[in-house]
């Protein structure tokens, strides 16, 4: 699977989901400041799964008609620390019954909820 991290995805993140295989695009790393829609153009060209804290990638799928087709992947935890986003992630990835193609998924310390679009 091919992610893309957001900017506000922890590096320490990025460089674990990296050393455990997965292929991720880092916009720190790789280009910083972008806006959101850039991100999603990237996504959408390049076949990835966003991964991100930012809220406002349900209004770039629902409202302004962004459809990746690998599907957006919202965390709303806090991070306890670097490395818990890429750990809970890797968890997502591997739990069965989870798609993440066309499909905003929504994930809290409580839940998973999934919204195909």
């Amino acid at each position: 699977m091919k992610l893309l991290a957001n900017e506000n995805f922890p590096l320490d993140s990025v460089y674990l989901l990296k050393k455990r295989g997965y292929d991720v695009f880092s916009v720190s790393l790789e280009s910083p400041s972008i806006d959101d829609e850039a991100v999603m153009r990237i996504a959408i060209d390049q076949n990835r799964t966003i991964l991100t804290f930012d809220r406002d990638y349900g209004e770039l799928v629902f409202k302004k008609g962004y459809r990746p087709s690998e599907g957006v992947i919202y965390l709303r935890v806090e991070p306890i620390y670097p490395e818990y986003p890429a750990e809970l992630v890797r968890h997502l990835l591997e739990t069965a019954g989870l798609h993440f193609e066309n499909t905003l998924t929504v994930v809290d310390e409580n839940r998973i909820r999934q919204r195909p679009f």
